[in-house]
């Protein structure tokens, strides 16, 4: 029914009708089937495919002058309209927030084009994610007050049943302008309460139910004699895995050779989670609702419980394991010239870790405990060499970007924060699994059969656009494409011409936002960040869903299957692939929230230090610094960068001193002092160097 009446309400004719009209034109004749439209058409609203007018009429969203979007609502009541599709956030008064919530869907009317202001019409879906907050009492009333100041104090329905006291932190859901407790998280002077808060507020959880955990004992510790039938025994090949020194889920493990015509035989090898966590179980809908695992500064919230993640899953050295193994015949420029996908029965011959392979390969250091894998090795980094060359000749996107590792101490407390850079090792495992994923992916498509994808479509022109109108305005000169499509080599040849520019990390992060989002889905559109005509994830189905999905699918296609397997497939694929990428996303915020606080608490102890910066972000407000020896990134006010007023240019990124016009510049380098900094807030306030503080001044925009 959805579709005939979108296609009802595309036709030129019946662009606009009421439910009766479309009753009528459709051709129903029951009561039945006419509550079966109304249910459709809220939905069909609900999802703002179609827009419900206050006059009861019907149309496609797209006809409307309406914009749809979510509200990201501000602390001080006004807000913004997000993820539009379009180049700008639209502003909103607090006059115009029509009682909408912060993360609601809503339906907007643009009420100054040249200004980009609009008033709330309609809420088109509430924002279904719990509250977490903090309980306090009132005259015998209980209430809480969200953690996020964007949001309003509620009455709490259900304090007295659950037992709550004042200080409690808890987890509730909305219910009209009052709340219902759902989970009582702990106490505000718990230790670690701050972490646990973040956690719950994403939607995840420390813990896995009880059902769940008393589902494992059926799950095997060691592999049976019985499950390696039909498999095949690798298990006296030379394998291994490379990972972190603290991985304890070890998802994938590599082999390598070098044949007699000058050919590499490559063996990726990844644990067989599929054979364990069937699809339907408790365990599997557990896993499905996590979708992945969330790694956080002092903990993993694991997609599966830790006796599969770290047990029987794990590709653990010298034990039996059940696997999936991609065995690929690669040229000495890189191409696959064969491939054979099948179940295996491994034994891994050595952990290695990160460290200690960086030190043999790029230092020539003979570590202890590794000496006879060293020659294989050498035979790992010569092809992942030549893989890498052409991943990068076909257009792969290398940002070399420095992730932030945060140190803790035992209770949990930021002692240091450190740049983790990629290194030989590092680039050995992420250009043997890219070359893995894409064989399995492209098995799958070029069989014309279901698959889940890694997709990673075009950026948007207007955003590549404003990026090269900024590098002109601080008078730097790149050659590409300056208008038109925009492809992989041109992304290429900016981050080359950039990489000696003393900012080059803060127009490489700018770069990277002007590109699309990666996601999951059942079509393949290729990844334009890897330069991939098709690509999935297959090696980490410990960790991630969709690689625990596409493993299932494996299974099928491997062994015998009819149209009915490929009809169900092609129902329930788009459905997870969506899932999956909105617990990624998530789980990316949770990860950055509890980064972004544990910044906090470490720059708590380190208030008054002076720091080198550079410019990471300029608006109205004030500028953003990244320090440079550790990455952490804080704000200078405008009201601490002096006593005159501001002008802003949004499009050279640029704070300027109406009297003084000493500019402030996107990737500037500038030395801070760190003035204040707020765990519960998050938030990280710098000062220039010999700055002092000064009254509020009127900015111009």
């Amino acid at each position: 029914m959805k579709e005939k009446i979108i296609k009802l309400l595309s036709n030129k004719n019946t662009t606009v009708l009421n439910s009766i009209q479309i009753n009528d034109l459709l051709n129903l004749n029951t009561t039945t089937e006419y509550q079966e439209l109304l249910r459709t058409l809220d939905k069909l609203s609900q999802e703002g495919i179609l827009y419900h007018s206050n006059k009861d009429k019907y149309l496609l969203f797209e006809n409307s002058h309406l914009i749809k979007g979510k509200l990201q609502l501000k602390e001080k009541g006004f807000g913004f309209l997000i993820e539009t599709g379009l180049d700008k956030d639209i502003y909103i008064n607090k006059d115009d927030i029509n009682n909408a919530y912060d993360g609601d869907t809503v339906a907007v009317e643009i009420t100054d084009k040249i200004k980009n202001e609009g008033r709330i019409v309609k809420i088109l879906k509430r924002n279904e994610k719990s509250i977490i907050g903090e309980v306090y009492v009132v005259k015998d009333k209980y209430y809480i007050k969200p953690d996020k100041k964007n949001l309003p104090i509620l009455e709490l329905e259900n304090a007295k049943e659950k037992g709550v006291v004042d200080g409690h932190k808890i987890m509730v859901r909305r219910n009209k302008n009052k709340a219902i407790i759902t989970d009582i998280i702990g106490h505000k002077n718990d230790p670690n309460i701050d972490m646990l808060s973040i956690i719950y507020e994403h939607d995840f959880r420390p813990d896995f139910p009880k059902e769940v955990i008393d589902s494992l004992d059926q799950i095997p510790s060691e592999v049976k004699e019985s499950e390696m039938e039909g498999r095949i025994d690798l298990r006296d090949e030379l394998i291994f895995t490379i990972d972190g020194a603290d991985t304890k889920d070890i998802d994938d493990a590599i082999s390598v050779k070098k044949n007699k015509d000058q050919t590499y035989e490559l063996g990726v090898h990844i644990a067989n989670v599929s054979y364990y966590v069937k699809k339907g179980s408790i365990l599997d809908l557990e896993a499905y609702n996590r979708a992945t695992s969330v790694y956080l500064t002092d903990r993993v919230l694991p997609m599966l419980p830790q006796k599969l993640s770290n047990g029987i899953c794990s590709l653990n050295p010298e034990v039996d394991r059940l696997a999936f193994s991609c065995v690929m015949t690669i040229d000495n420029q890189g191409r696959i010239i064969n491939k054979n996908i099948f179940k295996s029965i491994i034994k891994s011959k050595k952990q290695m870790t990160y460290e200690a392979v960086n030190k043999i390969l790029e230092e020539n250091t003979i570590v202890e405990g590794y000496e006879k894998f060293i020659d294989n090795l050498k035979l790992a980094k010569e092809l992942s060499d030549i893989l890498r060359k052409k991943m990068i000749n076909r257009g792969y996107i290398d940002f070399d970007t420095k992730e932030v590792k945060i140190i803790v101490d035992e209770n949990n407390h930021p002692i240091d924060i450190k740049l983790r850079e990629q290194k030989t090792g590092e680039k050995i495992i992420e250009n043997f699994m890219i070359a893995a994923n894409e064989a399995v992916a492209e098995y799958i498509y070029y069989k014309k059969l279901p698959g889940i994808y890694r997709v990673h479509d075009e950026p948007a022109e207007k955003k590549v656009d404003m990026f090269f109108d900024f590098l002109k305005a601080k008078s730097i000169v790149v050659t590409g494409k300056r208008h038109g499509k925009t492809t992989v080599k041109d992304y290429q040849n900016i981050l080359e011409q950039l990489k000696d520019n003393e900012a080059a990390m803060v127009f490489k992060e700018m770069l990277v936002r002007s590109m699309a989002k990666a996601i999951y889905s059942d079509k393949n559109i290729g990844h334009f960040g890897l330069g991939s005509k098709c690509y999935s994830h297959f090696t980490s189905p410990i960790r991630r869903y969709p690689d625990l999905t596409l493993h299932r699918l494996l299974d099928t296609y491997l062994d015998n299957y009819d149209e009915e397997i490929i009809e169900n497939w092609q129902r329930e694929l788009p459905t997870i692939a969506q899932h999956c990428s909105i617990k990624e996303r998530d789980a990316d915020e949770c990860e950055y929230d509890v980064e972004d606080m544990k910044m906090a608490e470490y720059m708590q102890d380190h208030i008054g230090q002076v720091y080198d910066g550079v410019i990471s972000g300029v608006k109205s407000f004030g500028v953003f610094v990244t320090i440079l020896e550790n990455g952490v990134e804080g704000l200078i006010k405008t009201i601490d960068l002096g006593e005159e007023s501001f002008i802003y240019y949004e499009k050279e990124q640029a704070l300027v001193g109406q009297n003084s016009k000493k500019k402030y510049s996107l990737g500037d380098k500038i030395k801070i002092n760190v003035l204040r900094a707020s765990k519960e807030e998050r938030t990280i306030d710098f000062k220039l160097e010999d700055g002092k503080c000064q009254k509020r001044v009127k900015i111009k925009k």
